[in-house]
């Protein structure tokens, strides 16, 4: 059940939020809670019943693995670091099962001429999401920082539909506190909850889902043996960067606007990431709450900065590969990752240099920042390619097609998604972004930081709970309903 479809928009939706508020209403607090649950369970099995078998039980084992961490912390902390390693391999194992046994087997077989068969694995959905945030859950434990343990609420944590399957990334110090309020719902909640779902829905489907008509064709015609021009590999390219952040950057907006309805406020995951002046300041900005959490639970634990320059910038490298490969069991997500490590390890080391040329007070200039802006969006592009690409043949097929190596025979439509993504970027680059527009004000937690929002707009120009507001939403909501035929999972939805 996609939110871009009609199922969920005008019947699941307007469902949940009768029951859950209906028993809001008549002070049934924790039983809304309960129903949500039940909800959420239900909008999870929707897509195959049998993803419930996994995430049920994962659900009940890391509540009894973090409540026994909490409860022998003080009186046996020998016994608890058992139980909290033996919960990391359980999630890790669980996880390396699903997602990477095939990918694993079939290299051995590559590598060592053996004919090992293991046969194909479904991949459940969102597995990677609620596995971090399981794990995320017992580290906290470990460390002592859960206050208050409650099986119902976990459960909720674990399972709230809008953030289930592709994120968010959700720390439990963000929204437990939230699925506790007792009273009422803001009505500014649900208004500003409409408005940001549908500007999500908007970008998917009129944006993302136009521009994926150039791109997929084209990575299509390369791994078929096609070689691309230099105007068709940029084309694809391009095509491709633009489809990812309107996809991603829609769903994180729909999951956002959805959870408002419900009176829950998620972490921004999102915020402008192709107007980054440097590397550092695009992995700040896109998939917010996945740098984090590698940040705080895998860069840290290896050492982070504390050791020394070649220690952190080996750490830094690790951590990236290591998001690359969380993202999938292919070598073009390795390579992706990699590079954005070499990308980050040279930032870095080029703001020591710079320090040292020309002192820490020297303030950038304005040509200085659109030169970083072309760097890093052009470095970005790149990695993009071995992202989308179906092996690293393909990907260095269109980067040398990008370069002019494979001047061949066009492709067509290539000149109208050049065109297309083009005036899309224009809209990245030049709009404002939603949490700009509407002011959404993210939850405090581990991870709540002020998010990267530079632009300042009108007030005539700034969301309100106004008339003209609600005739503007209402009109966005009419024209991308009329293209739901026409729908296709998120991106994200793979990982």
């Amino acid at each position: 059940m996609l939110f871009s479809s009609y199922s969920f928009i005008f019947v699941f939706l307007p469902l949940s939020l009768l029951i859950y508020h209906g028993l809001r209403c008549i002070g049934y607090q924790r039983s809304s809670t309960f129903a949500l649950t039940l909800l959420s369970l239900f909008f999870y099995g929707w897509w195959n019943p049998i993803y419930l078998l996994l995430l049920i039980p994962l659900t009940f084992l890391n509540f009894a693995f973090a409540k026994l961490i909490v409860d022998n912390s003080r009186r046996n902390p020998h016994i608890t670091k058992f139980i909290f390693i033996l919960g990391l391999i359980g999630n890790l194992s669980v996880l390396g099962y699903f997602k990477y046994a095939n990918f694993f087997v079939d290299n051995i077989n590559q590598l060592f001429g053996l004919d090992l068969f293991l046969a194909r694995i479904v991949l459940p959905l969102g597995i990677s999401f609620f596995t971090f945030q399981k794990i995320a859950f017992l580290v906290d434990a470990y460390r002592g920082k859960l206050e208050h343990l409650n099986l119902l609420d976990f459960s909720l944590f674990v399972s709230f539909f809008p953030q289930l399957i592709a994120g968010p990334i959700v720390h439990h110090s963000e929204v437990l506190p939230q699925f506790r309020h007792k009273g009422g719902i803001s009505s500014q909640y649900i208004t500003m909850g409409v408005s940001i779902f549908t500007i999500g829905l908007a970008k998917k489907v009129l944006f993302a889902d136009t521009i994926s008509l150039y791109a997929t064709p084209q990575f299509a015609a390369v791994a078929a043996g096609t070689e691309l021009s230099l105007l068709g590999a940029w084309s694809a390219a391009l095509a491709y960067t633009t489809q990812l952040y309107f996809d991603f950057s829609g769903y994180s907006d729909m999951a956002i606007g959805a959870a408002l309805l419900f009176g829950i406020r998620l972490p921004v995951n999102f915020a402008s990431p192709y107007k980054a002046r440097n590397i550092i300041d695009f992995w700040r900005r896109w998939h917010i709450t996945l740098s984090r959490f590698l940040r705080d639970y895998v860069y840290i634990s290896l050492g982070g900065n504390r050791h020394g320059s070649f220690r952190r910038y080996t750490n830094l490298l690790l951590t990236m590969l290591l998001g690359g490969f969380w993202h999938g069991a292919n070598w073009t997500f390795v390579v992706w990752g990699g590079l954005h490590g070499i990308y980050l390890v040279f930032n870095h080391a080029w703001h020591v240099v710079r320090r040292l040329i020309v002192g820490s007070n020297k303030k950038v200039s304005s040509a200085e920042i659109l030169f970083g802006r072309a760097v890093t969006f052009i470095a970005v592009v790149i990695a993009w390619v071995f992202f989308r690409a179906d092996n690293i043949d393909v990907a260095l097929n269109i980067l040398q097609s990008m370069v002019g190596l494979n001047e061949l025979v066009l492709i067509s439509d290539n000149y109208m998604g050049l065109f297309i993504s083009i005036i899309l970027l224009m809209v990245a680059w030049l709009a404002p972004n939603t949490q700009e527009i509407t002011g959404y004000i993210e939850p405090a937690g581990a991870y709540a930081t002020d998010t990267v929002n530079n632009l300042t707009i009108s007030q005539d120009f700034k969301w309100q709970p106004t008339l003209r507001w609600a005739i503007i939403i209402g009109m966005i909501f009419a024209m991308a309903v009329m293209f739901l035929s026409r729908i296709s999972e998120f991106i994200y939805f793979q990982f």
